[in-house]
């Protein structure tokens, strides 16, 4: 009769797959709270203790840790081994069906003790799952009620389970023991901090990252390319959201509605982002959304068609009634009302509409792949703590034109460099962004920017590192500008700006965003 040990802490579908198991003529041997859950279904089970001859020990710590458990997984079909295990009394075991202690579901809660956290880091669970997923040509090993089915049709349909199932649940098994120890290291590295030796704790030694798939998506860039959405959280939609209606969200589209989510995030007014190839074209703040939309779209209206857009308030009729007839891909939101949702469905289908609860707090790390490795920052979510803007002309700025450079300021910080921001107090005019010179930059923002330019101020990611980056906006009538500073022809650009009669702030800080 062959063997059968459950020990399972999520019970799903676990009854029904144990009736199949038994009804197949399978010895079933389990633990704890599963040998009750199964006796209390009126199925006959063999408790561990009678295999062990031991009782569970230390509050049930220890249950499976023993020779005739471990013997039995790791015995191989082979007569040595078979042997072995009839001279001291044991017997293979043929299936594993195990899952874990919920670990990362505990930790994620608010205020987690740290005995707490400590108390679901499971051992005999991992221990039993490796065991039979080392053994994998001799033993089945289920880690996930999904594949309960998968087996029972297998042994309805040949009294066994194939070899490349085997294999295929010894790879989903190995997968999730990795993924389980890699989130125990997380937490413990961010509870507990790393050693006083590290250079810099916040970039410790061995970075650990446990990712599940979710979305499979049509294509990568481009149709030739393969990609899926990847989420820190299991369970979680793209960004952490909800996708409520329209089309399935596309590689580019999560990018793109990730740089408009962050902008949005980082403005306390109400505000909207428009956001074309991974850049904003427009950023405006208001009173509300809807009136912050059309000072958005007044800054790129030509770009913005085809656009994501993300705002930092709920969608209401009055926002999607300001929309008018502009073509939109995607809008991110923290809710949408039942009248906006009524009114997108009918008019605009294909939208995609990306609920997302959670601002975006720069809290993670950013990790971009390059060849054979990594590189790994935190996030720029402004400037640090203790930054002061230093006016180093001989006209300050008014305080109109210190508002807007302030806005100017937050709105370049999510341009791709070269960055260069034309705004007022409350939008921006003009937007040159993803080019190799930053005078180019500039003339593009003044070209976007049109006779709005004259009486505006300008924000640069960088250093101006020449006066004809300067002198771009002067001429069109641009009043003040905020920059980093620090180029050795600092001096040579403060002089054109005198010169101009432009008020220039430097803020030591730096914004390039690659």
């Amino acid at each position: 009769m062959p063997r059968a040990l459950i020990s399972v802490h999520d019970k799903t579908d676990l009854i029904p797959f144990a009736t199949t198991l038994t009804q197949l003529g399978w010895d079933i041997v389990a633990s704890g709270g599963t040998e009750r859950a199964l006796r209390d279904a009126g199925l006959p089970v063999t408790p561990i203790e009678q295999l062990t001859q031991l009782p569970e020990m230390l509050g049930g710590r220890v249950k499976t840790l023993h020779p005739a458990i471990h013997a039995g997984i790791l015995a191989r079909d082979r007569a040595e081994d078979v042997a072995e295990l009839d001279a001291h009394g044991y017997a293979p075991i043929n299936m594993v069906v195990c899952n874990l202690y919920p670990f990362t579901e505990t930790v994620a809660k608010p205020n987690i003790a740290l005995q707490d956290a400590i108390e679901q880091i499971d051992i005999g669970g991992v221990t039993l799952i490796r065991g039979a997923a080392k053994n994998f040509l001799s033993v089945v090993v289920v880690c996930d009620s999904a594949d309960y089915r998968r087996v029972e049709a297998a042994l309805r349909a040949a009294g066994e389970v194939d070899m490349a199932l085997r294999r295929d649940l010894a790879v989903k098994a190995f997968a999730h023991t990795s993924d389980y120890d890699t989130a125990i290291h997380a937490y413990l590295q961010r509870v507990s901090g790393v050693a006083s030796s590290e250079v810099n704790p916040e970039l410790p030694t061995q970075l650990s990252l446990s990712v599940q798939r979710g979305e499979v998506l049509r294509y990568g860039e481009n149709p030739h390319q393969i990609a899926a959405y990847y989420s820190a959280e299991q369970g979680e939609g793209p960004l952490g959201g909800t996708l409520l209606s329209g089309k399935a969200l596309s590689y580019t589209n999560i990018l793109d509605i990730d740089a408009a989510w962050r902008a949005a995030s980082s403005f306390d007014a109400p505000s909207v982002v428009i956001v074309k190839h991974l850049t904003p074209c427009g950023v405006a703040v208001g009173s509300t959304i809807a009136e912050a939309f059309p000072k958005a779209l007044a800054s790129d209206p030509l770009s913005a068609f085809g656009c994501a857009m993300a705002v930092n308030r709920e969608v209401d009729e009055a926002f999607v009634e300001s929309l008018g007839s502009l073509m939109i891909d995607d809008i991110a939101a923290p809710g949408f009302t039942q009248g906006a949702l009524t009114i997108l469905g009918a008019k605009r289908k294909n939208c995609r509409l990306l609920q997302i609860p959670y601002p975006y707090s720069g809290s993670e790390m950013e990790i971009r792949s390059v060849h054979r490795g990594f590189l790994v920052q935190r996030a720029d979510v402004g400037d640090p703590d203790g930054t002061s803007m230093r006016v180093v002309t001989q006209r300050a700025p008014t305080d109109s034109e210190m508002k807007a450079m302030r806005f100017a300021w937050r709105a370049m910080q999510h341009v791709k460099s070269n960055a260069i921001v034309i705004a007022g107090e409350d939008a921006t005019y003009g937007i040159g962004g993803g080019v190799t010179s930053r005078v180019d930059a500039a003339r593009l923002a003044v070209a976007k920017a049109g006779e709005r330019a004259k009486g505006a101020v300008m924000a640069s990611d960088g250093l101006i590192p020449f006066a004809d980056g300067l002198e771009a906006v002067a001429e069109v009538g641009v009043t003040a500008v905020i920059q980093p500073g620090g180029s050795i022809r600092d001096a040579e650009v403060i002089e054109a700006a005198n010169r101009y009669g432009i008020a220039m702030v430097f803020t030591g800080v730096r914004h390039f965003r690659h």
